[in-house]
């Protein structure tokens, strides 16, 4: 009978579940239930009990009570874990509290080689960790562990002492939080792998008891897994049409790709692409990388410097994959750096827009605005996904910073910092805004050395004083990143618990909120697309140095059009190993049960309506299957816009003699602010703020003096 993924909600927040799927959409593990269960009468552990118990002269000589063993299984979970915090509490030094661990390391009896398999790997722990459990017919969960690390191998004996001939539901009652006490950091250094051994070894335990549970009751899934892709150093494995969706193009036709490199070439066409590119796109343009330099993949951000190096390299034109105000970014930067005659296109004449620019072009961005104008000395931190007109009205009703995800918290720390008095108003992402707050509420809770560790000029009582003066707009939001909502993440919980967590800092709170207590334990990241990529970089590479056979697994907390740069770091990562390397990676695609959609007829997509704009949903591989901005497939309908045919047209047609694409170009905004000054000198006003604090690491002067002179007119 074969298995799957699935949830049933509890009030554990560390739950997982496989149990019986008779229609499965993806491969799964299979159960021989012919094959007797291997029950043990008697805990080979508690074993070790009695024969420490009949030598008390050796207990007496140790410095390990008998608490140390396993207690009968009448004993509850909490009183075995009160002895074993008060046991290991006792001990101050933190060598005799090595000595403690490696001695329970002793009492763990060897797991059969037949369990040292695969699917009994706990996932996410630094050493290689193993699981087993048996659901017993008295009802009492058993379960075997073993590890290459005689430390990790101590603590799943704590583990194994606390829960061993548990009932399930004390076994899903125990948190990670419970074992706080028995924290080991110091023993060996590792601090995160440490706390990462306790977290993820329960979380095992969770997931097989729920499993066992459900097999025996026969319980249906509740859900099914998510789409992934499997990357080995010999390939590229797709479970779910999603998934294939994403993976047909990363091996693009050879004849596509010359023939872009053909035209970049001969016409010297710089691409400045977002990582956000529908995949048939990234995967060309990531192939015509190796024939053409001049060629960007990255975040907004970049996008523009991108564009003035290829412009100094000799390209004499620019072509921008993104929605609009990337465009803009990058013809005022041009223009800003010398470089007015290198011509800009889009890959559409109609508008690509984005729903968070939209936002803060609406009256009621400009209301907020006018409140922040009346309340001097005031900052507006603006995300750099607007427009450059949004931007430039801005700067002149309230000295404006851009900001980007990556940079926005120190960018908020930093104005504090040189301006005490401050007050700050960010915008217009709602769910960054409330995601930030949060994230200040948080260091309320720490030292004033952690504080200095994320900002050297601020500690307790500074974040204390800033939250008052904090705001947000709070009508702002990116539709992709919205997708990550409540079913989302609790799929996550129960069916992802033991993975890596990426998040973008633009998605809801549920979201931020679980990503947050990964990143604690070095299992995650929130932030912007590059510091995604560079955490999961970062995670594969310690796994390739390690050499040993593992399984990683990322769940993409962000548009799916990242997989494609995901997916070439990772591939050169595992085949650059000198050993072939063992190691998997799974990066798994969040997908809410809302978000498919069927294309109204064979010939094209359907559309979906958001207010007064129509936009398309995006077809899959398989039976018309798409994305709707319903549910959270998370893909950009936005950025679907620029195709491959689209590029290859606006190529083709430069230089434009005949003004064939006359409308797909990036023009100078020629307009004027409210002011009399040009729309395009203003707007990059923000933005040059924000280049010199990151050049410099502190506000510019010229921004200070315009919010300290805003003050003195007051």
């Amino acid at each position: 009978m074969a298995l799957a993924l699935s949830v049933t909600p509890t009030s554990s927040s560390s739950s997982c579940l496989l149990s019986r799927n008779p229609t499965p959409n993806f491969k799964t593990t299979h159960l021989n239930f012919a094959s007797p269960r291997r029950i043990h009468p008697i805990n080979p552990l508690l074993r070790s009990s009695h024969s420490l118990q009949s030598s008390p002269q050796h207990l007496n000589a140790s410095p390990f009570s008998t608490s140390a063993a396993l207690t009968s299984s009448s004993s509850s979970t909490e009183l075995v874990l009160h002895r074993l915090v008060k046991e290991f509490k006792s001990l101050t030094e933190p060598v005799d509290r090595l000595k403690w661990v490696l001695r329970h390391a002793t009492l763990l009896p060897p797991m059969p080689d037949s369990s040292r398999t695969e699917s009994n790997r706990v996932m996410g722990c630094t050493a290689r960790v193993w699981l087993d459990a048996e659901l017993g017919q008295d009802g009492k969960m058993r379960f075997w562990a073993d590890s290459d690390s005689d430390v990790s191998k101590g603590m799943c004996s704590c583990l194994i002492q606390l829960l061993d001939f548990a009932s399930p539901e004390e076994v899903m009652e125990l948190k990670t939080e419970d074992l706080a006490d028995l924290n080991v950091v110091g023993l060996l250094g590792g601090e995160r792998s440490r706390v990462n051994t306790w977290h993820n070894v329960l979380v095992s335990m969770q997931k097989k008891t729920r499993r066992l549970v459900a097999e025996k009751e026969g319980k249906a899934p509740a859900f099914d897994p998510f789409p992934s892709l499997l990357l080995t150093s010999h390939g590229i494995e797709a479970k779910g049409s999603f998934a294939e969706a994403q993976a047909k193009y990363l091996f693009p036709e050879e004849s596509r790709v010359q023939e872009l490199v053909k035209v970049l070439k001969e016409k010297k066409i710089g691409v400045s692409a977002h990582f956000y590119m529908d995949p048939e796109v990234q995967g060309v343009l990531t192939a015509a990388q190796k024939h053409w330099p001049h060629i960007y993949i990255s975040d907004s951000l970049i996008m523009a410097d991108a564009a003035v190096k290829m412009a100094k390299a000799g390209c004499q034109y620019i072509t921008v994959l993104g929605v609009d105000f990337m465009s803009e970014n990058v013809r005022a930067i041009l223009d800003q750096a010398g470089f007015g005659e290198v011509g800009v296109y889009r890959m559409s004449d109609e508008t690509i827009g984005c729903s968070l620019a939209d936002a803060a072009s609406a009256p009621a961005y400009l209301n907020y605005l006018e409140a922040a104008s009346l309340s001097p000395p005031s900052l507006h931190v603006v995300y750099i996904n607007t427009s450059l007109e949004t931007k430039a009205f801005a700067h002149e009703l309230v000295p404006t910073i851009t900001c980007t995800s990556s940079n926005v918290v120190q960018t908020i720390l930093q104005a504090f910092a040189q301006m005490p008095e401050l007050t700050v108003w960010y915008g217009p992402d709602s769910y960054m805004g409330a995601n930030i707050v949060k994230l200040f509420q948080q260091m309320t809770l720490m030292t004033d050395e952690e504080i200095a560790n994320i900002h050297p000029k601020h500690n307790l009582d500074s974040i204390k004083s800033l939250l008052p003066r904090l705001h947000y707009f709070q009508e702002g939001t990116c539709i992709v990143h919205h997708l990550f909502g409540h079913e989302v993440v609790e799929r996550i919980k129960y069916m992802y618990c033991d993975a890596f967590l990426t998040a973008h800092l633009e998605v809801p709170g549920e979201m931020f909120s679980l990503a947050m207590e990964a990143k604690k334990r070095d299992m995650g990241v929130v932030g912007s697309t590059q510091n995604i990529l560079d955490f999961i970089k970062k995670k594969v590479q310690e796994a390739v140095d390690r050499n040993v056979d593992d399984h990683l697994q990322f769940v993409l907390g962000t548009e799916s059009g990242m997989v494609t740069s995901i997916v070439a770091a990772i591939r050169s990562l595992l085949g650059s190993s000198a050993n072939n390397s063992k190691v998997k990676v799974e990066v798994v695609f969040p997908v809410s049960s809302d978000s498919m959609s069927k294309t109204s007829s064979p010939e094209g997509p359907s559309s979906i309506r958001v207010g007064d704009v129509a936009l398309p949903v995006v077809p899959g591989v398989a039976g018309g299957e798409g994305c709707s901005i319903h549910g959270g497939c998370a893909s950009c309908p936005y950025m679907k816009m620029n195709s491959l045919n689209s590029l290859l047209k606006v190529c083709q047609n430069l230089p434009d003699v005949e003004n064939v694409i006359g409308g797909f170009k990036a023009e100078r905004f020629k307009r004027q602010t409210p002011q009399g000054k040009l729309i395009a000198d203003v707007g990059c006003q923000p933005i040059l703020h924000m280049r010199h604090f990151q050049a410099n690491k502190e506000l510019p002067k010229q921004l200070l003096d315009h919010v300290l002179s805003r003050e003195s007119k007051r």
